[in-house]
């Protein structure tokens, strides 16, 4: 299996076996990843068919000039960034109406220049925002923000349990399944012991469309996105 940074389990292709970008999750991010005060500006860097999820970490090609600086300033000052989707993808040059205005505060984890010159960057998703004012698009995107508010739940409910028990055994019967799957998927998923980041994790490698995946980072109710997932997921079981 490889490893990134020594403690990121790859999850190839789960679930969409024809995937460009392959989903990672940090095992050891788990207690800190939403511990970071949320900065009252942040730089945007929008995304082209894809959501970053909290404690996901996500491998993506960077080609446009304004990511490429906005990637290496912040990088270097080890700076957080904020991600949002673009909602389309044929606009080379996004304004911010052109772009989701709830998204995910992100730290670069690693910069890789490829053989064939592109800029493949590593970016790991911390906690939800959402943009309250736009301020300057050069020399690259940045606004206000705030951070998400989420309703709260009580995860340690019996009946809450049991719905997180049976996204996570679906999500294992498609890995068993599925002959796409490497088996070290079925390892990862039961070592996510945190339901907020089990609906997240599966959530990113869902076969489903930008928006559908939207919809679940938007939505500020944990049981809410894990019926929808449990009913993403149910479709599946059915279609292998």
């Amino acid at each position: 299996m490889k490893i990134i940074d020594d403690s990121a389990y790859i999850l190839s292709e789960l679930m969409q076996g024809d995937a460009e970008f392959i989903p990672i999750f940090n095992g050891n991010a788990e207690s800190n990843l939403q511990n970071d005060p949320m900065p009252e500006e942040l730089p945007i860097l929008p995304l082209r068919n894809m959501v970053l999820f909290p404690s996901v970490v996500l491998p993506i090609t960077v080609g446009r000039s304004k990511s490429i600086r906005l990637v290496k300033e912040n990088y270097k000052q080890n700076k957080l960034i904020g991600v949002v989707a673009q909602r389309n993808v044929e606009i080379e040059d996004p304004d911010f109406d052109d772009l989701y205005s709830t998204g995910t505060l992100a730290q670069i984890m690693k910069i890789l220049q490829m053989p064939d010159g592109s800029t493949n960057v590593i970016i790991q998703g911390k906690q939800r925002f959402v943009i309250t004012e736009t301020l300057v698009m050069e020399p690259y995107h940045t606004a206000k923000v705030k951070a998400f508010e989420e309703e709260p739940i009580d995860v340690n409910d019996p009946t809450n349990q049991a719905l997180f028990d049976s996204i996570k055994d679906l999500a294992l019967q498609i890995i068993q399944k599925s002959n796409n799957i490497p088996t070290e998927a079925a390892f990862t998923l039961q070592n996510i012991e945190n339901p907020s980041f089990l609906i997240n994790f599966i959530a990113s490698n869902l076969p489903i469309d930008l928006n559908q995946k939207q919809r679940l980072l938007e939505s500020n109710n944990l049981l809410k996105r894990a019926q929808e997932v449990i009913s993403f997921l149910s479709h599946e079981v059915q279609m292998i």
